[in-house]
């Protein structure tokens, strides 16, 4: 077995590294936007290998105490060298979006390359995809460069519910850059961990209920949950056919917005992106970046129970920044209730557990089956795999109980059926009526708490930060909407982005 040293062995292995903060032509390459990067490009102040180089020289330097990054792509300067060539015979698309740019993805997102997709598990260790996951295709073809794999909650936070937000067996411990013993969230907290502590310009995660939103609200960045479909789940390790979605995790909108446009669309490994192709705006998301985007918005206030899970900095960051949208133009409407909250957030009340569970070990029985190579192709192998190991997969200290629940679950029958009404009644009564009701383009909450809200429904929200408390934790606000409302998303939070620009660098000495 692969213990932790050997990985880091791995991860650090001998490449010739070049660490430049700071190129010759005085261009930093921290904190950089895709934007900022492209024209440094144009410029000739950067080149391709040379930002791959300073992002290894940084994983050497931090990740041995953040644990953001599982592995290093041994690949990825020799994509970044094709970048450059492609620029320099200034190839067809060559000169924009993401081309020549790193992205580092989410260790359940697979890769038909020299990178493994593990979940954080050893179960999965050297086990081999069909194919590169649909986005992966994407983001290839856009010409970006694929980094490496980040660190997450192992199994996106499906084994257990005493596992640490943050930990795999694979990856360790995920630390917060802000404040080290702070939480990093989960389950996509390494991409927000690395991104945030500028290991990579941008990520790309996954969320199932709350695994893009938090881990964005807990380390400083902008994540993007986009609505079900509207991105591709094929070749990438599941939870929920029903509720897993793929998204951006960046350090602004904008690079956001450039992930979500080069991986939005129709794959058809995926039938649930046709039936979001009609959301898909044509031009793409990058007009939708505009500074006076809250201008006329209607945005609806949810104080109850949001608030109450808030912090005192949060909540009077909270009421400042609602003086903002309304500054910018936006109509602010308070004090609105969603019917039936309590059980929504309770996810044995609502059915939402119930459903996770079966639709669980159905799609990652069908995952395990489709790979070309693997030690483990049932969730009955994973939980008879993590028996046999559970030193290292850490059995004893924090169990596998939500596996084995799962595993005693027979497909969608009578109580599935039931859990599954009662999601679709209370998203109907519960969130869809409030927006409808009362007009509203977007729902502004404090921090992460809404995310089953959008969970449940299949609805989309953007995370972006909103400050820090009094030890210099992070907190970010939330905009979610109905399905298929990313431009109205992204204007808001692009104009909330803009009117504040609340983001700073975390400083901690490794």
């Amino acid at each position: 077995m692969e213990n932790n040293s050997y990985v880091k062995l791995l991860l650090l292995s001998s490449l010739v590294l070049v660490v430049l903060t700071v190129t010759s032509h005085g261009f930093s390459i921290k904190e950089a936007t895709i934007y900022d990067l492209q024209l440094a490009f144009k410029q000739n102040q950067l080149t391709s290998r040379q930002l791959v180089e300073y992002y290894i020289g940084e994983i050497r330097r931090l990740n041995s105490v953040l644990n953001g990054l599982i592995e290093i792509n041994p690949d990825a300067l020799y994509q970044a060298d094709k970048a450059d060539y492609e620029r320099r015979v200034k190839a067809q698309g060559s000169l924009v979006g993401l081309h020549g740019i790193p992205i580092l993805l989410k260790d359940n997102i697979g890769t038909k390359d020299k990178l493994n997709t593990t979940a954080g598990s050893f179960a999965l260790f050297r086990s081999v995809v069909p194919q590169d996951a649909g986005v992966v295709m994407k983001l290839r073809k856009a010409g970006a460069i694929i980094l490496g794999k980040a660190s997450m909650t192992e199994w996106a936070a499906f084994r257990s519910l005493t596992l640490p937000n943050g930990f795999s067996a694979r990856g360790g411990q995920g630390k917060n850059p802000y404040v080290l013993s702070a939480d990093p969230c989960g389950s996509s907290s390494g991409p927000a961990i690395s991104v945030a502590a500028n290991l990579v310009a941008v990520s790309l995660g996954t969320e199932t209920d709350g695994s893009i939103l938090c881990p964005s609200n807990a380390n400083s960045v902008v994540g993007i949950k986009p609505t079900v479909g509207l991105t591709s789940r094929a070749g990438v390790v599941p939870v929920s056919f029903r509720q897993d979605t793929i998204g951006p995790i960046c350090r602004t909108v904008s690079d956001a917005v450039y992930v979500l446009d080069a991986i939005a669309g129709v794959d058809y490994n995926d039938g649930a992106t046709k039936g979001a192709l009609q959301f898909i705006p044509y031009g793409g998301y990058k007009q939708f970046l505009k500074p006076y985007g809250l201008k006329g918005k209607r945005l609806g206030v949810v104080r109850n129970p949001f608030l109450n899970f808030a912090s005192k900095a949060e909540s009077q960051a909270f009421e400042y920044h609602l003086q903002t949208l309304r500054q910018r133009g936006a109509v602010v409407i308070d004090h609105l209730e969603i019917a039936n909250i309590n059980t929504i957030l309770n996810p044995n009340a609502s059915g939402e557990a119930v459903a996770l569970l079966a639709e669980f070990k159905i799609s990652l029985n069908a995952y395990l089956g489709n790979l070309v190579a693997s030690p483990v192709r049932s969730l009955a192998d994973v939980i008879a795999f993590n028996q046999k190991f559970a030193e290292v997969e850490k059995i004893q200290e924090f169990g596998q109980d939500i596996f084995l629940a799962a595993q005693a679950t027979n497909g969608i029958g009578n109580a599935e059926r039931a859990a599954l009404a009662n999601l679709a009644k209370l998203t109907r009564d519960g969130f869809q009526k409030l927006m409808w009701d009362n007009k509203l383009d977007a729902l502004v909450t404090p921090g992460a708490g809404v995310a089953p809200v959008l969970a449940i429904g299949g609805f989309p929200g953007i995370n972006v930060p909103a400050g820090y408390d009094d030890k210099g934790v992070p907190f970010g606000i939330n905009f979610g909407g109905l399905k298929g409302t990313e431009p109205k998303l992204i204007q808001i939070a692009y104009g909330f982005e803009q009117a504040t620009k609340i983001r700073k660098p975390p400083v901690f000495k490794p």
